[in-house]
């Protein structure tokens, strides 16, 4: 199976082994059935935030984007999504609701087990500040899921303890604020919407955002005042639109895009001295692989 359709950049090799569970049972057993048969196991979501390499990946690939469906209580607040569940759904059924906490979701282009592993965020908000709980699955020991609260998760800045881990989400529980009028929670949504896909490059493949932010400074705006917006190798290009954006304009490949990142990462260092640490994780390229 080429993984090529299963990321948002549209790049990437073959799977050695690829499947996708209809839900946490199926997961499981095809954790166990890996393990048994001693093969590396990753797991994919809605493929943001990934780059996988040209020559593909050895091993299970799973992808979760099957695992969908969510449960929301009006009255408490809380909140739980199955790892599939993309977080723009999840957060226009919270503002329907008038459950207050992820209006800055709605423009996420990723899952809720991507958001927790990566602490997704946008617009002041981020996964961690509303994460109660995690309900996990270790490859090594895939018979017995475990949860953890979010306070255990060792959140930071587009950071997770999840992420030097090799435990796979299988659902997360957030606690919001409920009792708002559905109408204004709606209408902030909407807003925070329209503001991202109105500066970003949404008509083109991309990753969305591929650099963290080096605080207090913006990459993007580092990468804009070098005057490389437009910078192409390949067919990858920096985003005429949005700087921090790296897009797909045709036939990319990884390797265009890796050199891509490369590049711009010499250039803002070469003028500002900052190291910009992309936010992309990268399959596949892994020495021996």
């Amino acid at each position: 199976m080429n993984l090529r359709a299963f990321t948002t950049w549209k790049v990437g090799g073959p799977a050695e082994w690829f499947a996708e569970p209809g839900d946490q049972a199926e997961l499981i057993a095809l954790a166990a059935w890996a393990h048994g048969q001693g093969l590396a196991l990753r797991c994919i979501g809605a493929g943001s935030n990934l780059l996988i390499a040209d020559a593909g990946v050895p091993g299970l690939t799973l992808c979760n984007r099957r695992l969908q469906g969510s449960r929301l209580e009006a009255q408490s607040g809380l909140v739980e999504a199955e790892a599939g569940e993309p977080m723009p759904t999840l957060a226009r059924k919270a503002a329907r609701l008038g459950l207050s906490g992820l209006e800055w979701a709605v423009g996420i282009p990723g899952t809720v087990g991507g958001a927790v592993v990566m602490n997704a965020g946008a617009q002041g908000g981020c996964t961690a500040d509303w994460l109660a709980s995690v309900r996990l699955l270790d490859p090594a020991n895939p018979g017995a899921p475990f949860e953890l609260p979010g306070h255990e998760l060792d959140f930071a800045y587009r950071h997770s303890r999840l992420q030097a881990e090799s435990w796979i989400v299988l659902s997360a529980t957030f606690q919001l604020d409920a009792g708002h009028d559905p109408t204004s929670v709606t209408a902030l949504t909407s807003a925070n919407l329209h503001s991202r896909t109105s500066t970003q490059p949404y008509q083109q493949p991309s990753c969305g955002s591929v650099f963290r932010n080096p605080e207090p400074q913006k990459a993007g705006q580092l990468i804009e005042a070098l005057g490389l917006k437009g910078l192409q190798i390949g067919e990858a290009q920096v985003s005429p639109i949005h700087a921090n954006f790296i897009v797909n304009t045709g036939q990319a490949s990884a390797a265009d895009i890796a050199a891509l990142i490369q590049e711009v990462q010499g250039r803002v260092m070469a003028s500002h001295g900052i190291a910009l640490h992309p936010e992309v994780k990268r399959l596949g390229f892994e020495p021996g692989r």
